[in-house]
């Protein structure tokens, strides 16, 4: 890797990364995001089971009775059998039935004496819209504290190639969610804010690089980032490679939301990696040409 222009190309990466997130934009645009009850309303029933079932076996039951669009979710431990089941709003005559229908299909399933309702709960619309709402200000609110950070820690130079990684990141991930129509629900938020915190690092541990080289060897040139990529490559492969798979065999073997958790995280991780150095660092550097004209006329302005 000693010889990769990694800079030198670096118009073909950003005609590559902006390929890939037009086309997350599209799939947004199209398909959109699969909300799950926590951001559309619904309800929620949890189950405690006196004997050990399955999630593949609770949701085929499910299926077999007739709902389709519910999600099961384990709640505690695995050996616990207990689940989360997560459907729409009753809606009709159903709205008035005493007990919900979807605990009458699970008591026929598995036998009445063999599980127990131990919760059950609804959310409005009008309260899914307000924590959808909530959700989307964390992320624009982590990625602010992001730039502020950025800016502290480094200058303010290095703060827009930092962020529109971090933009690039998040919606080629929401472009991915789109793709697939996995669930996005509160686990899905958590995802994403790991993401932006797995990208900064990669980011600032190559920056950190970068301020290093240049007080010794003078400006950012593209030789000097290049020479800072090189020199962070194998740790930041090796950390990527890591976390791709614990979350690849959470994967493989979890189901749920805990799966979409982990499904985003290694979409996550791999824009995650390529942004830090394909998009981040060529972002600073047209920064750091541009910076020097624009600031006369901005001066000119305010004098």
């Amino acid at each position: 890797m000693r010889n990769i222009p990694f800079i030198q190309n670096r118009m073909f990466f950003i005609v590559l990364s902006l390929l890939a997130v037009i086309g997350s934009v599209v799939l947004l645009a199209q398909k959109g995001i699969n909300f799950d009850t926590d951001f559309t309303g619904g309800r929620k029933l949890l189950y405690q089971f006196n004997e050990t079932v399955t999630e593949a076996q609770l949701r085929d039951a499910l299926i077999a009775k007739g709902f389709k669009d519910t999600t099961v979710q384990l709640y505690g431990e695995p050996g616990e059998s207990r689940y989360m089941v997560k459907a729409g709003l009753l809606t009709g005559d159903a709205a008035n039935t005493t007990v919900d229908p979807i605990t009458v299909a699970v008591k026929e399933s598995f036998g009445a004496d063999k599980v127990t309702l131990q919760q059950e709960e609804s959310v409005g619309p009008k309260a899914g819209k307000e924590l959808q709402r909530k959700a989307q200000v964390a992320v624009l609110f982590s990625c602010l504290l992001i730039l502020i950070y950025i800016g502290f820690r480094f200058d303010f130079m290095f703060s827009p190639g930092a962020v529109v990684a971090l933009i690039h990141d998040i919606v080629i991930t929401l472009g991915a969610l789109a793709l697939v129509q996995r669930s996005f629900s509160l686990t899905s938020v958590a995802a994403l804010l790991t993401i932006l915190g797995y990208s900064i690092n990669d980011t600032i541990v190559l920056y950190d690089r970068v301020r290093e080289n240049m007080q010794d060897l003078g400006e950012a040139t593209p030789e000097l980032i290049n020479r800072s990529i090189k020199q962070v490559l194998s740790r930041t492969l090796i950390t990527s490679v890591t976390v791709l798979f614990v979350v690849g065999v959470l994967y493989v073997v979890a189901e749920g939301a805990i799966q979409d958790f982990a499904f985003a995280m290694m979409i996550g991780v791999v824009a995650g990696t390529y942004s830090s150095i394909f998009v981040a660092s060529p972002v600073y550097l047209m920064v750091q040409k541009v910076w020097p004209k624009v600031a006369p006329l901005i001066s000119g302005r305010e004098g």
